[in-house]
């Protein structure tokens, strides 16, 4: 799993929920500027805010730490 391909994803679930960074940011209680960095690539979350941005973009966290889309997994949810 490369940071890029995680920052990818959470940029595709970011826009699916129809968030900005900065409302999603501020949902996380974070700075926008860390929604950036995770979407560039240029840093992972912080695993105590995995529950949280499943959460708020409605994935699982295996969805969020394999970087892909489990949309059987979500279905059987």
């Amino acid at each position: 799993m490369r940071q890029t391909d995680t920052g990818a994803l959470i940029a595709q679930l970011r826009k699916e929920q129809g968030l900005t960074q900065k409302q999603l940011a501020e949902q996380l209680h974070i700075s926008d500027r860390t929604i950036s960095k995770w979407e560039r690539g240029l840093a992972y979350p912080d695993i105590t805010l995995l529950q949280s941005i499943c959460q708020v973009l409605q994935c699982s966290e295996k969805e969020l730490l394999s970087s892909s889309e489990d949309t059987e997994g979500r279905r059987a949810e």
